[in-house]
């Protein structure tokens, strides 16, 4: 099966997927289920590639084993997080709600829609390197593999820093800024984003790979601009206030780095 009769086959079986949950979390009345539906989603493409991309074994089970775990791992932490919060929604959810409000049903499954299509649009480095015969490693796939290694333990290492400073009731209203948090305000978009950059190495060894650049870049886009960060920062700030414009004064918001010094107040 081509390249091409793999794509369009995964998307659509994806944009029935969605469709379907689209009326669930209509039924549900919660929409933040789709964040869950789309990072299980991965999994599943990164299985179906590796089943009938056709190229070499090894390498296919590779695609197969990152980004089933990686998917599997992201779903899963989203899914506790909405299961501990249901029925609240998130309050990303809860605003498009009143953006949309004229207008909402429509431009939600719409949304859904687009969820389907940007993971096999984000995972076509699956696709390419699934497809590759050539019956030995490449060095890029190795430095791709070590990355996301590296990211994963970097992203997991940090909702796990979050989770267990949300769960002491001191904290109550503060701002987490221990572990990789001290270093960035946003470690795990960080991490995320490098599985991304990990996924573009894996495929720059097989033809064409360059293609899958789309990922990382996209992705970066959406944290840096749109759904990620400030998004986060403008409910952050809400709940937080003074407190979180001090650690935005001292801490990088992406890259980790190390943390500036407050700036002293004026003098009288």
């Amino acid at each position: 099966m081509s390249a091409a009769a793999l794509f369009l086959l995964a998307f659509a079986g994806l944009s029935g997927a969605f469709a379907a949950l689209y009326l669930f979390a209509r039924r549900l009345n919660n929409y933040g289920i789709v964040d869950v539906a789309w990072s299980y989603a991965f999994a599943g493409l990164a299985g179906f590639y590796a089943y009938a991309a056709g190229g070499w074994g090894p390498r296919r089970a590779l695609v197969a084993t990152l980004g089933g775990l990686w998917s599997l791992r992201l779903g899963t932490h989203l899914l506790r997080r909405v299961a501990g919060h249901h029925p609240v929604e998130d309050a990303r959810y809860a605003l498009l709600r009143r953006d949309w409000a004229g207008n909402f049903a429509p431009k939600m499954f719409g949304f859904f829609q687009l969820q389907a299509a940007s993971v096999v649009w984000l995972g076509l480095a699956f696709l390419l390197v699934a497809r590759n015969p050539a019956p030995a490693w490449h060095p890029l796939e190795f430095a791709g593999a070590l990355l996301w290694v590296i990211a994963l333990l970097g992203e997991a290492l940090a909702d796990a820093q979050l989770a267990a400073f949300k769960r002491d009731p001191a904290n109550r209203g503060a701002v987490c800024d221990r572990g990789l948090w001290r270093y960035s305000r946003h470690p795990n978009y960080f991490c995320e984003w490098l599985v991304w950059v990990a996924f573009f190495l894996l495929a720059l060894g097989s033809p064409g790979g360059w293609v899958a650049v789309t990922a990382p870049v996209t992705i970066l886009y959406l944290l840096l601009r749109v759904t990620g960060i400030p998004l986060t920062e403008e409910q952050s700030l809400r709940s937080k206030g003074d407190a979180y414009r001090r650690y935005q004064a001292t801490t990088s918001a992406f890259v980790p780095w190390f943390p500036r010094r407050p700036s002293a107040p004026p003098s009288p």
